[in-house]
């Protein structure tokens, strides 16, 4: 289940030139974020007794919260208090990731992605309580590289995408072997829930529990993984659709069909590993991973990233670098690139624009501390 709540930038237009040393407030509407927050905050709150009544008849979940969602929902001591319960629940798993929502395994100096790892495992422990052993990469995004690192840090499993380059016309319906055990997403059911769940027009409307679990009871494999956007199912919910009841009767769907909702450590270690060589493939990520970084602009944005962030590794030692750093963090969301997506045309070019012009304030800022 992601949960996730960008820090959107502002239009930002310099009247007199860049100058002095960037600060969050400068780039980004964080009074706009917070009061967003109070309003998803709510919904998220209903949602969250929606999952406890789940897990009372036997539902179990895991979690991908965000670094920018975790800085806000910790403003909210309700909606904080709400989390915990569902840590405390036993049946919910909290999973790792990469704390700005970036696309970090991605740049060639794997040292970004390693601290937004550690950083992100650091706050969820002092929020939450909670040591996560399952990593679930921005975008579900797996590569070769990142997997080392992973099992390094000691990760026990890993969550990716269960595209078609890898499972060709097979289901993900078991538990891979890599660096670490690894299951792949179901993206067809999961978009069920995640994005028709609410189309009238759907040949499968209404989705209700039993059939859907008819439809997962008709699949022969050890484990099925559906990874869900937390935002979709508000959604739903704000549609008044169904979801609230798909939720809760659920997990009583499956048991009478005798499947058991366990969490992802829990599938690694109850079932063996199968060998699926595509995994060693250079990259596996979304099958809509081209909305980030499929045309022009966004591989530019990406390649001064790059450029920034080794710039701003040469400053450690300077009085302005933790400023700075903070920006650059979260200047790499995963929501900057796509909002440049090739099916955004002009919009996309004009958010180009103005997202250059704040990369470039910071790249500034960071040689003038250089120099």
């Amino acid at each position: 289940m992601g949960v996730h709540l960008p820090y959107s930038p502002k239009w930002y237009w310099p009247v007199e030139g860049f100058s002095g040393v960037p600060e969050m407030d400068r780039y980004f509407d964080r009074n706009q974020i917070f009061t967003r927050l109070l309003k998803t905050g709510r919904e998220f709150l209903r949602l969250n007794d929606l999952f406890t009544e789940s897990i009372e008849r036997g539902g179990s979940y895991a979690f991908d919260l965000s670094g920018p969602f975790l800085e806000q929902f910790r403003l909210d001591p309700e909606l904080l208090e709400s989390f915990r319960e569902l840590a405390e629940s036993r049946r919910v798993e909290f999973t790792g990731s990469c704390y700005y929502h970036s696309l970090s395994a991605l740049y060639p100096d794997l040292s970004w992605f390693r601290e937004e790892v550690t950083i992100y495992r650091e706050m969820l422990r002092e929020l939450l309580g909670v040591s996560p052993e399952t990593f679930v990469n921005t975008e579900l995004l797996y590569t070769q590289r990142t997997g080392d690192i992973l099992a390094e840090m000691g990760f026990k499993c890993l969550i990716a995408e269960g595209s078609k380059n890898i499972m060709g016309e097979y289901d993900p319906v078991h538990i891979f072997e890599n660096q670490l055990p690894t299951l792949l997403r179901h993206i067809n059911l999961s978009e069920d829930l995640d994005l028709r769940f609410s189309e009238k027009s759907w040949e499968g409307y209404p989705l209700i529990p039993d059939k859907f679990a008819d439809w997962i009871a008709g699949i022969e494999g050890d484990v099925l993984t559906l990874y869900l956007n937390y935002t979709s199912l508000c959604l739903h919910h704000r549609n008044k659709s169904m979801i609230a009841d798909f939720i809760r009767a659920f997990p009583e769907a499956l048991k009478s069909r005798g499947i058991e909702m366990i969490t992802p450590s829990e599938a690694a270690n109850r079932f063996s590993p199968l060998r699926l060589p595509t995994l060693g493939t250079e990259q596996t990520i979304r099958y809509g991973m081209n909305n980030a970084v499929g045309n022009h602009a966004q591989q530019l944005y990406l390649r001064e990233l790059v450029r920034v962030g080794e710039e701003l590794a040469e400053i450690k030692e300077k009085k302005d670098y933790h400023r700075l750093k903070q920006v650059f963090g979260y200047l790499q969301q995963s929501e900057i690139l796509f909002s440049m997506g090739p099916g955004n045309s002009r919009e996309g070019c004009e958010r180009a624009v103005n997202y250059y012009s704040i990369l470039s304030d910071l790249r500034r800022a960071v040689l003038e501390e250089r120099a």
